[in-house]
């Protein structure tokens, strides 16, 4: 009997998704619930699974095309799933899980039986790159070479003069529209595929990508934004953490960083200032009483903002293992719609990558975003006397609309005074 996979409901707002990348290919044995292949929405990336254990019988839709929710995918036919796949290694070639009908057809040398096959995208990428699939070591399922395999085997590859062409042409768009092992490596291998030729590479915004561009655009054209900047000595946190950073793993399992005193000393802050923990809407003013922070870390796909609901509730211990789960997740692609949703203040720390300093964009309908930067020593006059201390650049960008510049200086300067005197933050003063 033959089943469908379609396209699950999407999450609320979002009304279309592009198929990623397919971790199946017609003639595959699959076991119910495993994932087939990947959806990208602007906002997050979904997982499809089999409707049933038995063999993908056809795919409908391509990797890079646009789908909606109900839309067909691919064709299960049922039977014994996986497992009755991997048993047949003894059998005819026809059978063998590492070929497929579409290898012998086309009577290319490319996948003979003694290597694994590649996914439709793995393969596109191979043939333009001339790889062969024992050149490819591939860490899918069973072996399966991916997209990301390809990349690295060509980022390993001995450089080579390029085939002759009758004339350079850009590579197919759809070639990048898939995630990829990370988006550095995507670049990367686009510019070594063009080495010692004048070509261009024209490719697709990613969904999220071009979210992220339309709400960038979006928070310089419809706020009025404003940065304002101080900057923190950071001996007394650098110091807190040394002393009690061994004793704090060992009894709560997660590292002790910086963001937890800045999490917190935002939550403080925003409680003496609630109107940047403000929206606008309409013509009116909301003020929220609770203090979900946004938190920018990077994925493969682009920034992502998940919220710490309720931060001001959370311990110091609660908010590094948070932001450490949520990290882990967005590498993996695993955030969920709403863990992206609501927030009403961000912090984003540019510092991890090396950042001296900022000016971060507004992320709607927040009204202030908080900018960390990388910690470094600077002679500094303190009591009198030049001394070397750990600084650090703060950048407060605000809603100039709903925020008088008073309330953002005064604002920034509360959490310089906590950072730099965490006892505060114990006291509440």
């Amino acid at each position: 009997m033959s089943m469908e996979i379609k396209v699950p409901e999407l999450p609320e707002s979002v009304s279309e998704a592009t198929v990623g990348e397919w971790h199946v290919a017609a003639g595959d044995s699959v076991d119910r619930d495993q994932n087939v292949v990947d959806l990208e929405t602007d906002k997050v990336m979904l997982e499809v699974p089999a409707t049933a254990a038995g063999t993908i019988k056809e795919i409908r839709v391509e990797a890079g095309q646009t789908v909606h929710a109900g839309d067909v995918l691919a064709i299960v036919e049922e039977g014994e799933g996986g497992a009755a796949g991997g048993a047949d290694d003894t059998s005819s070639d026809d059978a063998s899980p590492t070929a497929s009908d579409e290898d012998t057809d086309d009577g290319e040398d490319k996948d003979d039986g003694d290597h694994p096959i590649p996914s439709p995208a793995a393969r596109k990428l191979m043939d333009e790159h001339g790889l062969a699939a024992g050149d490819v070591k591939g860490s899918g399922k069973d072996g399966r070479i991916t997209k990301g395999d390809v990349l690295s085997a060509v980022e390993d590859k001995p450089e080579a003069p390029a085939p002759a062409k009758s004339k350079p042409q850009a590579e197919p768009a759809a070639d990048t529209d898939k995630a990829p092992a990370s988006a550095d490596k995507a670049d990367q291998a686009a510019i070594k595929a063009g080495a010692g030729e004048r070509l261009e590479q024209r490719v697709p915004m990613t969904r999220i990508r071009a979210r992220i561009a339309e709400r960038l655009l979006e928070a310089t054209q419809s706020t009025a934004m404003l940065t304002t900047f101080n900057e923190v000595d950071m001996q007394a946190v650098t110091d807190v953490r040394d002393r009690y950073k061994e004793k704090f793993e060992k009894d709560h399992d997660v590292r002790l960083g910086f963001m937890s005193f800045f999490v917190k000393a935002a939550v403080e802050a925003l409680k003496r200032f609630p109107v940047v923990n403000a929206s606008i809407d309409a013509e009116d003013i909301v003020y929220h009483g609770y203090y979900d922070v946004g938190i920018a870390v990077s994925s493969p796909r682009g920034l992502l903002v998940p919220i710490l609901r309720d931060a001001d509730q959370l311990s110091y211990a609660e908010i590094e293992s948070s932001i450490r789960s949520l990290g882990k997740r967005a590498q993996e692609s695993k955030i969920t719609m709403d863990e992206l949703s609501g927030g009403t203040f961000t912090i984003t720390n540019g510092g991890v990558f090396g950042s001296m300093l900022s000016t971060p964009i507004l992320n709607p309908p927040q009204s202030a975003i908080l900018g960390m930067h990388a910690v470094n020593d600077r002679p500094m006059v303190v009591d009198g006397e030049i001394r070397v201390r750990p600084m650090m650049y703060l950048a407060l960008s605000y809603d100039h609309r709903i925020i008088d510049g008073r309330d953002a200086v005064l604002f920034l300067r509360t959490i310089k005074e906590l950072i730099e005197d965490p006892a505060r933050l114990l006291l509440q003063i």
